[in-house]
């Protein structure tokens, strides 16, 4: 195998350089895979621009990134090497498997878990990654590397829908016509709803929306949600006043999902959630989510290309980084091959 790899680095905010760095040693348990599309986040754009997201805070050289696919190249002693060659969508975390948390399957809520991207743990934004074999989910040639990247986000619409009990009929609210919103309106779609209202105050979101999950899109400028009467809420734009609104459109014995990441405090409407015994809760990831993924995926209930509005190569993360939010933008990725046939070290 090689030796050395290239990586795209934060250095500190604002400052990406791209650097030679060693190829990640495989333990056992686990399989070495080339990159072949990782997905930009609004997590990595906010370490981008402010060095830090909540209580992670990058004090050292990072490489960000953890929406991605690749194929397996290598293999620890303890994996079976016919899996190289495999094509795979990769669940970017290391929960302990030990803890409480984890034994009851809810391992996204891990309290020492090493997930990608997050300060210490290095993320995908390079040509080489290594996690252990059972969190590298084979896909199938039908899903596109871009597509098998992008499971990492209908993850956690999955989980998100799966929390809020998004069934057949089910009438669903979702705020935030961003790439989750999108996701999550596709996702309620597969998982039977029968009404789908994405709200968003950029129109060329609204109209995206609506072509891709949504039945009916509204501006909440304009448009009174609040009497909507809907089964489920999810919240992706982290907006405070879209966050009361969708919360007071919940019909009594609802749920409400926070999903987007806005304020860390924000006030809620406590008089409806009480007099209609409305459930609220956050989103963190996900769990056991990806072999759903990889079905709505390969069966086309859920076209994540579609979403795909830019593509960079490993020298140009800065500037995929920060081209998210012009207008038409909807989701960048970054192939770390892309524009660059130098011999492998």
């Amino acid at each position: 195998m090689v030796a050395l790899m290239r990586a795209a680095l934060l250095e500190r905010a604002g400052v990406v350089e791209t650097s030679i760095i060693e190829v990640p040693p495989l333990d056992a348990d686990q399989v070495l895979i080339e990159v072949s599309a990782v997905g930009v986040c609004g997590s990595d754009v906010h370490y981008f621009e402010h060095g830090r997201v909540g209580p992670f805070v990058v004090e050292a050289p990072i490489i960000l990134g953890h929406e991605l696919s690749g194929t397996i190249v290598d293999v620890g002693a303890a994996v079976d090497r016919r899996r190289i060659g495999e094509r795979v969508a990769v669940e970017p975390q290391r929960p302990c498997r030990v803890c409480t948390q984890c034994k009851a399957g809810r391992y996204n809520l891990c309290p020492d878990m090493e997930f990608f991207a997050t300060p210490p743990i290095n993320g995908a934004f390079c040509e080489f990654v290594a996690i252990q074999s059972d969190f590298a989910h084979a896909v199938p040639d039908t899903v596109s590397d871009e597509a098998a990247a992008l499971i990492e986000p209908l993850s956690v619409a999955i989980w998100a829908c799966q929390r809020a009990q998004v069934g057949v009929g089910s009438r669903v609210l979702v705020a935030g016509a961003g790439p989750i919103g999108v996701i999550v309106a596709q996702t309620a779609r597969a998982f039977g709803a029968s009404e789908v209202i994405v709200t968003d105050v950029d129109a060329q979101r609204r109209a995206f929306a609506l072509e891709h999950g949504a039945t009916v899109v509204l501006d909440p400028a304009h448009d009174d949600v609040s009497t909507l009467g809907v089964d489920a809420f999810v919240d992706a734009s982290g907006v405070p006043s879209a966050v009361i609104a969708g919360i007071e459109a919940v019909r009594p014995a609802g749920i409400a999902m926070l999903v987007g990441l806005g304020h860390e405090m924000m006030a809620l409407p406590v008089s409806a959630i009480q007099s209609r015994e409305i459930w609220v809760s956050g989103v963190f990831r996900y769990a056991n989510t990806w072999p759903t993924g990889i079905e709505l995926v390969a069966s086309g209930r859920v076209n994540l290309d579609a979403l795909v509005s830019g593509r960079f190569g490993l020298d140009e993360v800065d500037r995929a980084l920060s081209v998210g939010r012009e207008p038409g933008q909807m989701k960048v990725v970054v192939h770390p091959w892309k524009g660059w046939n130098a011999a492998r070290t």
